[in-house]
């Protein structure tokens, strides 16, 4: 090919002449450009917000507005953050779960008090829902928890005090059981 392509430039310019023996000269076939995928038309800031949007949710669980918020936090435009949001492959209602998980590892909660949490971090009350059934809380253990922490800063009546983990969202009887789990 070079060859052709040295003499065609050799003929344009008179150096050599060409014979009509001669292999016609080709020109290199130029293959048509594939057309662009979905991909192809992500932007970078697209891309880099759903990079960061997977980088948080391996650290930590988010719900999907929540998720959006943290994104634009970091500088990301709406559109950014929405898009990653969207194409980030979150199960909600097992980031829900993850969450629900989380606080009960470092607090007590009712089974009301904790769907409203996670509420309030923005996951929907169907998704809370699903992680606050799934988390496998004991209830009466999360009132004793509480009735503890309550105990270990200020005193409490007894009526008080089941009036207050009632207050949160434990049941009358979650919250008999965490008075006396304390031994009132």
């Amino acid at each position: 090919m070079i060859y052709y392509r040295i003499r065609g430039l050799c003929e344009k310019t008179g150096i050599i002449t060409r014979k009509s023996t001669d292999k016609p000269i080709t020109k290199p076939t130029v293959k048509p450009t594939a057309k662009p995928t979905p991909e192809d038309t992500t932007t970078l800031g697209e891309k880099n917000a759903l990079k960061s949007a997977k980088n948080y949710l391996d650290l930590m669980a988010f719900s999907y507005t929540g998720l959006i918020k943290q994104l634009e936090y970091e500088g990301y435009s709406n559109a950014e953050a929405t898009y990653a949001a969207d194409n980030c492959g979150a199960n909600w209602n097992e980031q829900a779960l993850k969450s629900a998980k989380n606080y009960l590892s470092t607090m007590a909660f009712s089974y009301s008090g904790l769907i409203k949490q996670l509420e309030y971090e923005g996951f929907t009350n169907k998704q809370a829902t699903y992680g606050v059934d799934n988390c496998g809380a004991d209830w009466n253990e999360q009132a004793a928890k509480s009735a503890k922490n309550y105990l270990d800063i200020m005193a409490f009546s007894r009526d008080g005090l089941i009036k207050q983990l009632e207050f949160e969202g434990f049941t009358h009887e979650q919250a008999v059981y965490g008075v006396e789990a304390n031994g009132y």
